[in-house]
Formats: C-alpha cells, sequence, structure tokens
C-alpha cells in the first residue's frame, strides 16, 4: 500500500540523527523485492491471516530468510478472549480456532500464545476501534454489551526458525 510505504518511509527518515538506519522497500507477501537468503529476521503483524491460503506468502518468506534466520507472525487468536468471541460471532465463515492451529503446524511454526489488552482513553476511541475491526450490525451489539474501555485481547505469535 504506496501511502503507508511513504509514511514509513517520512517516519524514519524524520526519526533517524545521522540518517536512516533501515530501508522502507514496497512490496507484497507473495513477491517480496529481496534476494534469495537475504533477511536475518522477519516479523508480520495481521499479514497471513487465518493460516489457510496464505500458503504462497509463507513460501516466499521461505525463500527470502537465510538459513538460521527466524519468522514471526502475529495474528489474532479467535479461541479465547473478549475479542476472540467477538471475532467468532462476526467472522463464522473462517476457519476454526483449530484449523489454524493445525494449518501453522503442519508448515513447521509454533505457537505462542499472548493474551494483551485494548486500553482506550475514551470511549469513543474504543467504538470507533470496534466499528473497524467488526460487521457493523455485531458492533453496535457488543458496544452495548460491553461497559468500560478496556477489552482484553488474545494474540497468537507463530515463529519458525529456518
Amino acid at each position: 500500500h504506496l501511502p503507508l510505504v511513504e509514511l514509513a518511509r517520512a517516519r524514519l527518515a524524520s526519526a533517524a540523527d545521522g540518517g536512516p538506519t533501515a530501508s522502507v522497500i514496497a512490496g507484497d507477501a507473495e513477491r517480496m523485492p529481496l534476494r534469495d537468503s537475504s533477511v536475518d529476521v522477519a516479523h508480520a503483524r495481521w499479514a497471513y491471516f487465518f493460516g489457510p491460503g496464505c500458503e504462497p506468502g509463507l513460501h516466499e518468506l521461505a525463500r527470502v530468510v537465510r538459513r538460521g534466520g527466524t519468522a514471526s507472525v502475529i495474528d489474532n487468536d479467535a479461541s479465547r478472549s473478549t475479542f476472540g468471541r467477538w471475532f467468532r460471532r462476526g467472522y463464522p465463515h473462517l476457519p476454526s480456532p483449530l484449523e489454524i492451529e493445525r494449518f501453522w503446524s503442519t508448515q513447521g511454526w509454533t505457537r505462542t500464545p499472548v493474551l494483551t489488552c485494548w486500553r482506550f482513553g475514551s470511549r469513543a476511541d474504543l467504538e470507533s476501534v470496534v466499528r473497524i475491526e467488526l460487521p457493523t450490525e455485531l458492533a453496535e451489539q457488543v458496544l452495548a454489551e460491553h461497559a468500560g474501555l478496556e477489552v482484553d485481547y488474545a494474540v497468537n505469535v507463530w515463529w519458525r526458525r529456518f
């Protein structure tokens, strides 16, 4: 997404005292503009959603990560947490958490479950995020049911050493 690439480049340039120590390269998960075995550490958040179907991107990761390198992927864990329950209600057509776990394990990845929390400064901020994450009708239902400014949120960190 080129606008995000430009934003990342601008942030990197403004944060650098003596010039950038990293670079931002536009590409996509299935065709990374990188040489074979040129990456020591790869990290992706919410990029390989739901396991099944992301095999082309995982093959590309395997191409660019050097032997001994590590990749990690962070994704929603719909098997637990308040947000996980909401997510399952909103997207019942997606693979089950068990299917997703089976997929990653079969691909040679290890799961580290993490329980985190969304904390908002205002109810309006919480409502805005929930309305982005969930279908409209469900968002209104869960907002009517949920009090406070926090939502417990489970994720999985999937990792693999190449």
